[in-house]
C-alpha cells in the first residue's frame, strides 16, 4: 500500500498512537501518571531524531578555528570579460583573522600540538611583516597560549595596532638582510629559546615550517578542486614563504599534471629568478641601485630574496614566472575597485597583474575560455597607511593620474581605467 503526503506527518501520528496506548496501560498502574509522562518524553525525542526536528545541523562551525578555510571561489568579471577567460578567485580575506595566512597559522600551532613541541601555556614566536602574527595572535587566543611578534619597523603602522589590540606582545626589528643576527626572523627564534621560557617557547618558523605547504596542499588546493569540479587550466600567485603557490601548485598537478603554475613577483625579489632561471638574483641586485637594504617594493608580505624550505618546494612545479611592478600593483587595485567593488592589499592586486601578463604573454592564450584560479590574500583595510594612502604613493611616484585628479574625497572618477586594456596602457 503506498502512503501519499509527508512522511514525517505520518511518523508523527504513529507516535501520538504509541503515546495514546501506553497512557492506556499505564494509567491503571498505581504510579501511571509518571511513567505516562516518562514515556511520551521518550516517544517525542526519539521522534524528533527520525524527523530531523528540533536538533542543531552537524556543520554549525566550532568557533573561530572552525571559521578557517572553505572560502568562496568568485569569479572576477571585470578580468574575465576582457581576457576572454574565466578569472576565479579565493577570497581568503574573508577568513575570520581576515588573511589567508589564518591557514597556516591553524596548520603550524595545531602541528606543533601533536608533535609535542607547543607545551600547554606556552608562548608562540614569530617573524613576521604582519598578517601571519595577525592569524597566530588569534589562534592563540582561541587556544590559550600567549604570542609574541617580532617585524619589521617599515609595515603598515595598523598591522602593529592590530596587533597590540589581539594581545600579542610586538617587537620592532630594522628590515636588515638574514645574514644580520637583528633581522626579525632571527629575532622571534632567538627570543624562542630563552632559557627563561623554561622550553615554553615556540619558534613557528612559516617560512620554512611545511606545515605551511600542507596546510594550502590539503586545503586551499583540495577546496579549488572541488570548488572548480577539478577544471582549472592555471594558478597564479606572488609568493612570500613559498607554501601557498607550493601546496596550491603541488595539489593540482597531482590532479592534472598540465595545470600552469604561475608566479607574480614583485620588484626586489630574485624568487622569479630562482623559478626561471635557476638562480636567486634580480635586476635590482646591480651594485649601487637599491634604496634600502632588502628590496624596493610597496607590497609588503610577499617577495624574497633567499631560499626557504617552503619555495624550494614550490620550485618544481612552477612553469612560469612575471615580474610586477610597483605602479601596476597599484593600479590594478584601484581597477579592481572601481569595476568589481573588490578593496583589496598589496599582494591580490600583484596576484592579479599576473592574471593579466600571463594572458598578456600568451602563456594563456586570450579568448580561450581558460580557467585560470588567483588568491585575494586580505583586504585593503590592512593597507590604509600605505599601499591605498594617495599622500604615501604620491611621495613614491605612484599615484596614477586619474587618483591625483579626483576630488579630495576620491568619489568622482577622472579617466580611470573602463578595462583592463585601459588598465595595461597606463602601466
Amino acid at each position: 500500500m503506498e502512503i501519499s503526503g509527508d512522511p514525517a506527518k505520518h511518523v508523527w501520528r504513529l507516535g501520538a498512537a504509541g503515546a495514546l496506548l501506553a497512557s492506556a496501560v499505564f494509567l491503571v498502574r498505581p504510579d501511571g501518571l509518571r511513567r505516562v509522562t516518562s514515556w511520551i518524553g521518550l516517544i517525542r525525542s526519539w521522534l524528533r531524531r527520525l524527523t530531523g526536528r528540533g536538533c542543531l545541523p552537524d556543520d554549525i562551525p566550532g568557533g573561530f578555528l572552525g571559521l578557517i578555510g572553505n572560502t568562496p571561489l568568485i569569479r572576477i568579471e571585470s578580468l574575465s570579460r576582457d581576457l576572454g577567460c574565466t578569472v576565479l578567485a579565493k577570497c581568503e580575506f574573508l577568513n575570520p583573522g581576515g588573511s589567508v595566512k589564518d591557514r597556516v597559522a591553524k596548520s603550524i600551532i595545531e602541528t606543533a600540538e601533536r608533535e609535542e613541541r607547543l607545551r600547554q601555556g606556552g608562548c608562540v614566536f614569530e617573524g613576521t611583516s604582519g598578517s601571519t602574527g595577525i592569524s597566530l595572535a588569534l589562534v592563540c587566543n582561541a587556544k590559550k597560549y600567549q604570542c609574541c611578534i617580532f617585524m619589521p619597523d617599515d609595515q603598515a603602522q595598523e598591522k602593529t595596532d592590530t596587533l597590540r589590540s589581539l594581545g600579542a606582545r610586538v617587537a620592532h626589528c630594522k628590515n636588515v638582510s638574514m645574514a644580520d643576527p637583528s633581522h626579525y626572523c632571527r629575532a622571534a627564534e632567538n627570543a624562542a629559546d630563552d632559557p627563561a621560557l623554561e622550553g615554553r617557547g615556540f619558534f613557528a618558523n612559516q617560512f620554512e615550517n611545511t606545515a605551511n605547504f600542507l596546510a594550502h596542499f590539503s586545503g586551499t588546493g583540495e577546496e579549488i578542486l572541488r570548488q572548480t569540479n577539478g577544471k582549472v587550466d592555471a594558478f597564479v600567485s606572488a609568493a612570500g614563504t613559498g607554501g601557498t603557490i607550493g601546496g596550491v601548485g603541488a595539489r593540482l598537478k597531482a590532479h592534472n599534471p598540465d595545470v600552469k603554475i604561475i608566479l607574480a613577483d614583485p620588484p626586489g625579489s630574485a624568487l622569479a629568478g630562482k623559478a626561471s632561471l635557476g638562480v636567486l638574483w634580480t635586476r635590482e641586485d646591480r651594485e649601487g641601485y637599491r634604496r634600502r637594504i632588502i628590496f624596493d617594493t610597496i607590497a609588503e608580505g610577499i617577495g624574497l630574496n633567499r631560499l626557504t624550505r617552503n619555495f624550494e618546494l614550490a620550485v618544481p612545479f612552477i612553469d612560469e614566472a612575471f615580474r610586477v611592478t610597483d605602479e601596476e600593483a597599484v593600479a590594478m587595485s584601484q581597477y579592481l575597485l572601481r569595476q568589481d567593488g573588490l578593496f583589496v592589499g598589496s599582494s591580490a592586486s600583484c596576484n592579479c597583474v599576473g592574471v593579466v601578463k600571463a594572458v598578456m604573454s600568451g602563456a594563456i592564450p586570450r579568448d580561450s575560455g581558460a580557467v585560470l584560479v588567483t588568491i585575494l590574500c586580505d583586504s585593503g583595510m590592512r593597507h590604509l597607511s600605505k599601499f591605498h594612502n594617495r599622500a604615501y604613493l604620491k611621495s613614491m611616484d605612484l599615484l596614477p593620474p586619474y587618483l591625483d585628479c579626483d576630488d579630495e574625497h576620491g568619489t568622482a572618477a577622472c579617466d580611470a581605467p573602463r578595462s583592463v586594456w585601459d588598465f595595461v596602457s597606463l602601466c
